[in-house]
């Protein structure tokens, strides 16, 4: 009979988490500086459970409402795991996100930032917040314009009193990655953050050779995306 810890999902969960290590060590970096986000986006809580089970605390999900229905209930029968938001977050969801997600990887506009600076202020919890840069200019993406973000940092911290945390990108599909990362690392640097999103399960080894500290992994643990 099959074990929760031998199922499909944490065969390859375990791949995965050796692949990371394998990355950091070649880059010359500590495996514990890079945390593995699995994405649980459209997998049911049966599915996350054989993950969970598998040792992996640390999951994404793309929208708050679809993070409402699973994750109040999975966090209560396993303290201790953590829930970032990688997906867009509309202004008027900010409430629910902050009571939800320890992490946020989708701050974009000054609208967010107004209405995620009212909700901490009255009490509401502190995320990790992410700007995510729209490293591609591409008119469809969400994300600040590469030559932009300097500026929308330092409006984040000098209007809106946020703490930002660190920088997020999804390179444009047919892109290599590289300079993508490479761009996201500088902006980062000369910003004073450490932390990088970037790389998911396609080309996460590279990220972690340009300084990814937050890697997004689902199809390569989960396996192939459900679809309504």
């Amino acid at each position: 009979m099959q074990t929760l810890t031998s199922s499909p999902a944490a065969t390859r969960l375990a791949t995965v988490r050796h692949e990371v290590e394998d990355a950091c060590r070649a880059a010359g970096r500590d495996p514990g500086a890079v945390t593995l986000v699995a994405i649980s986006k459209t997998f049911p809580a049966a599915a996350i459970a054989d993950v969970i089970a598998a040792g992996q605390t640390v999951f994404g999900e793309n929208r708050v409402q679809e993070a409402k229905a699973k994750w109040p209930a999975l966090k209560a029968q396993h303290p201790g795991l953590e829930l970032h938001l990688v997906g867009p977050l509309q202004s008027n969801k900010v409430k629910d996100a902050l009571a939800l997600f320890d992490a946020i990887h989708s701050v974009d506009r000054p609208s967010l930032c107004a209405a995620l600076a009212k909700e901490i202020a009255k009490g509401g919890r502190q995320p990790q917040l992410f700007v995510e840069v729209n490293t591609g200019a591409e008119p469809q993406k969400a994300g600040v314009l590469p030559e932009q973000t300097d500026a929308f940092l330092a409006r984040c911290r000098d209007e809106y009193a946020l703490r930002i945390d660190g920088l997020m990108c999804i390179p444009p599909f047919d892109d290599p990655p590289v300079p993508h990362f490479a761009l996201l690392a500088k902006i980062a640097q000369r910003n004073g953050l450490r932390s990088l999103s970037m790389g998911m399960s396609a080309d996460f080894i590279r990220a972690i050779e340009f300084g990814a500290t937050h890697v997004r992994v689902g199809t390569a643990i989960f396996g192939a995306r459900q679809t309504n």
